[in-house]
């Protein structure tokens, strides 16, 4: 039975949205994806990730502050508001293809530990059955999807901060470790800075990737029960912990081995634990690994099908994909998405040993433009705000404005990157159609 009403029902929780920014946050990007911004920046990579948790924590104050002056519109109404139908559609369907392809990297991986485990299966079959699991929880009533990503974040962040004070006691001597200088592996290979400052910024399409998924917050904002009080707590407390999970892993990692030594193909985090020498340590972290990327596509299912949902009520999307379940669930826009994913797993059947690495290219481009829009909407609305908001980013338009003008000279750096050729190719072909589709979309609803 549909919901004639077409309303989505406000079953979340405070704590439940703060892991479902967290969950979108902490996947592929530091488990996986860490092992190629170590060989592209070494030590220093942890400065990117700084730079980006500073940019982040702009969008997302930037964020808040339109959520708080507009209660009940999300991302996707804010930026509507602000610049019309066009541009709304393109960021819209833009975001939508971007968490496609990060559930699909997701989906991948964790068929890729699986596989650790269950070594004769194929990738694509181990990567469907994760599908099936996820879509199946993201098809129960909200709350019960934010109960279910709370304790599937719970168990990647409590791993994370045991990885942190295992390294931090392995890297003062507390406990045995493979070196005895505490500094030899920040200082040896080449220095903290082994490429300089080019190995920084060739690294930085990997931590946008990494850091996309905080954005999710203005999507759930319109399912969050009391959303206008809890959304600066959520914020601060959010970009504070992404921070610290990715920047201090990073420096632990690389001062227990040499990040020149860090291997492409297994997690820096298995390396690690590996070198611990505690028996089951690799089984217990893969599971971790697991959970996580699982995760991380709990939340992208989330963000996808809720996007189609707003899409739809502005009449940007067919409008079938605007009705709901009973209990309040776009269980057509689910439906859609999982198309989408299933084709997305077939790639895997075709080219098994590369489609990881080409798909998490492109997010990377696709949050840029997505954060960039952020920015530059709160700097459009913050003077025609209807009321004071409760809650302000320091220092705006200054700050939205500076934060604005760094994604713009990051995105044009990728694209002039000529290693970045597959990745910028089919970013600038989406973004392409979308501005035709846009036109023509915008065209035959004035017709109606």
């Amino acid at each position: 039975m549909q919901n004639k009403q077409n309303d989505l029902k406000r079953g979340l929780l405070p704590r439940h949205v703060q892991f479902i920014a967290l969950a979108g946050m902490i996947g592929t990007g530091i488990f996986k994806g860490s092992s190629d911004t170590l060989n592209m920046a070494g030590p220093s990579v942890a400065i990117a990730y700084l730079i980006g948790g500073l940019l982040l924590f702009i969008v997302m104050a930037a964020l808040g502050e339109m959520a708080s002056a507009y209660p009940g519109l999300n991302v996707q109404h804010l930026v509507n508001k602000a610049f019309g139908f066009k541009v709304s559609f393109i960021v819209g369907w833009l975001y939508w293809i971007n968490w496609i392809l990060v559930i699909i990297v997701e989906l991948l991986a964790a068929g890729s530990f699986l596989q650790y485990w269950f070594t004769d299966s194929p990738l694509w079959f181990l990567s469907l059955l994760c599908g099936a699991l996820i879509v199946g929880i993201n098809l129960c009533q909200v709350k019960y999807y934010g109960e279910m990503e709370f304790w599937f974040a719970g168990i990647k962040i409590i791993a994370l901060t045991s990885f942190i004070i295992l390294g931090a006691l392995m890297l003062f001597g507390i406990i045995p470790g493979p070196s005895e200088n505490l500094l030899s592996n920040y200082t040896a290979h080449g220095g903290f800075f082994p490429h300089g400052a080019s190995g920084i910024f060739s690294a930085f399409l990997i931590v946008m990737f990494s850091y996309g998924g905080a954005e999710l917050i203005g999507v759930a904002i319109t399912e969050t029960k009391d959303s206008k009080k809890v959304l600066p707590k959520i914020i601060k407390g959010t970009v504070l912990r992404v921070i610290l999970f990715y920047v201090l892993p990073i420096l632990i990692i690389c001062g227990i081995m040499p990040w020149d030594t860090v291997s492409k193909q297994d997690s820096p985090f298995v390396q690690v634990f590996s070198l611990t020498g505690i028996p089951g340590a690799a089984d217990v972290m893969n599971f971790v690994l697991l959970t996580a990327v699982l995760s991380a596509a709990n939340s992208g299912i989330y963000a996808t099908s809720r996007t189609l949902f707003s899409l739809a009520q502005s009449k940007e999307a067919p409008q079938a994909l605007a009705r709901t379940s009973k209990t309040g669930i776009p269980a057509n826009a689910i439906m859609l998405t999982t198309l989408f994913l299933s084709g997305g797993i077939f790639l895997a059947y075709l080219t098994p040993g590369q489609i990881i690495g080409y798909l998490m290219s492109i997010p990377g481009f696709t949050i840029i433009l997505l954060w960039l829009a952020i920015c530059l909407a709160q700097i459009k609305l913050r003077r025609h705000y209807p009321q004071r908001p409760e809650f302000q980013l320091k220092w705006a338009p200054f700050s939205s404005l500076f934060a604005a003008i760094s994604l713009a000279i990051i995105f044009i750096s990728f694209i002039l990157n000529k290693n970045n050729v597959i990745g910028t190719t089919i970013c600038l072909a989406i973004v392409g159609i979308l501005i035709i589709s846009a036109f023509i979309v915008k065209k035959k609803k004035s017709m109606q």
